[in-house]
């Protein structure tokens, strides 16, 4: 599974205050049912702003595609999208935390010296 960083921009939408409010509500069911689904892993707003930032997991950018076109909203949507990698000192990685122990055993060693 790949995880990709989402930035949402919503523009002007057309049809009145009632179709936007049909909208969104069409959008949160949809984005409940990607959470639920394990793509949708995250999703902060940016206040002041139509905007938000998310965290989405999919197998491929294919399957992030189709899961972002899902969305009701997605025509009005300016989307961008970042593939993540893999760090070597993300603290939640098991590699980080390997040399973490690494690093101890280094300092036990210097100090039994």
């Amino acid at each position: 599974m790949m995880e990709f960083l989402v930035h949402m921009r919503v523009t002007a939408i057309p049809g009145g205050t009632d179709a936007e409010s049909a909208l969104l509500q069409r959008e949160s069911k949809r984005a409940r049912e990607l959470a639920d689904a394990g793509i949708l892993l995250r999703l902060w707003r940016i206040p002041g702003r139509r905007e938000n930032w998310g965290i989405w997991e999919a197998s491929d950018v294919n399957q992030l595609h189709d899961a972002l076109a899902s969305l009701p909203m997605f025509p009005y949507l300016v989307i961008t999208v970042h593939p993540l990698a893999t760090h070597p000192n993300d603290p939640r990685s098991p590699a980080f935390r390997s040399n973490l122990g690494m690093d101890q055993q280094k300092s036990d060693v210097q100090e039994d010296r």
